[in-house]
């Protein structure tokens, strides 16, 4: 990992990886915060920063999200939802010629949440999950990340 830094509900930690964002991980409060060290990890850091004080900020980070070419077609799509709106997992799936079960996947499975806002697709009743979660902590940050961008 190459910094951690708060969030209104937690840590996130940011891992950076031949001169691109790979990962962002929500850590729980109270975890050790790590100054970043290099310029790529500081820019990443002062664009979540500025996201966090401003849902209108837009990020502009080079990424490198590992995953499956289905998965990332899916983080594709989920980019292309603009603030404040949501999709839901069955309209994604129906764009792709897949389902929703296998979007809620790749969303679940999304290495680099918040830029890539899969916090943005829920299902057809409700929220939905988050990180593979469908309660506890991950609902409330999704919940705290849409409420964030309605403001």
């Amino acid at each position: 990992m190459n910094a951690r830094i708060e969030a209104p509900f937690g840590v996130l930690g940011l891992t950076v990886r031949n001169g691109r964002l790979s990962e962002i991980a929500f850590l729980p409060e109270g975890e050790p915060l790590l100054r970043p060290s290099d310029p790529l990890s500081i820019e990443v850091c002062r664009q979540l920063e500025a996201y966090l004080h401003d849902p209108d900020f837009e990020f502009d980070l080079p990424l490198d999200p590992e995953g499956t070419a289905f998965q990332k077609k899916v983080w594709h799509k989920i980019s292309a939802i603009p603030k404040g709106k949501t999709l839901q997992y069955g309209e994604i799936a129906r764009l792709l010629s897949s389902s929703p079960r296998a979007v809620g996947q790749a969303c679940g499975s999304n290495p680099i949440p918040i830029v890539i806002p899969c916090h943005r697709v829920v299902s057809k009743s409700g929220l939905g999950g988050f990180m593979h979660h469908a309660d506890g902590n991950p609902i409330s940050v999704k919940k705290w990340l849409l409420a964030h961008e309605s403001d």
